[in-house]
């Protein structure tokens, strides 16, 4: 692993850690994990997607474990209106997910570099995945599903909050309890 793969690697575990701490849903919130997985996909990406064998299904398995990983990430995050604005924390629950998520890929990642590099090559022959580029494709493609189809599950969730709902005046604004209510989809 080269030095941007770790910076990388850990910037996209420690985004989640940041919104620990409940902060206003805007530009930036979409803006800082889209701007890593964008550097890391161009890093990576300028040879195209390997086609040969069976490497587009080792694509599409791993892009749907992190476009699940993704959604519920997004679900699991607290989305709630203060004062006209939306407000974002991450749960117990999509930390854990997204950790998960980014941390199997830096194991894995690990893992080949110290001592599992045979057992890949061994896998990847009995099921007809050609490269090496096939695995770091379907890894990053994987990490990008996760934090698009994240962002993308907060985006419509925050589009249902009601932003006009106010406190009722026995609740702080401190209050635990969300303000903004969701609208009804039906």
């Amino acid at each position: 692993m080269t030095l941007i793969d770790w910076l990388v690697d850990i910037a996209l575990i420690l985004v989640v850690f940041r919104q620990l701490r409940e902060g206003r849903l805007g530009p930036k919130s979409y803006l800082i994990p889209l701007s890593i997985v964008s550097v890391f996909a161009f890093q990576y990406l300028q040879d195209g997607v390997p086609t040969d064998g069976n490497d587009l299904i080792l694509v599409g398995v791993l892009m749907g474990a992190g476009a699940a990983l993704g959604i519920a990430g997004g679900i699991f995050t607290r989305i709630r209106a203060l004062d006209g604005h939306l407000l974002i924390k991450a749960g117990v629950i999509s930390a854990v997910l997204w950790v998960v998520g980014m941390g199997a890929r830096l194991g894995f990642q690990l893992w080949v570099d110290h001592g599992g590099a045979d057992d890949v090559a061994r896998f990847s022959m009995d099921h007809q995945i050609t490269s090496q580029q096939a695995w770091v494709t379907a890894l990053l493609l994987m990490a990008v599903t996760e934090v698009v189809t994240r962002l993308a599950t907060i985006f419509v969730r925050g589009r249902m909050v009601d932003r006009t709902t106010h406190p009722r005046s026995d609740q702080s604004e401190t209050s635990e309890q969300p303000v903004g209510t969701l609208r009804s989809l039906g």
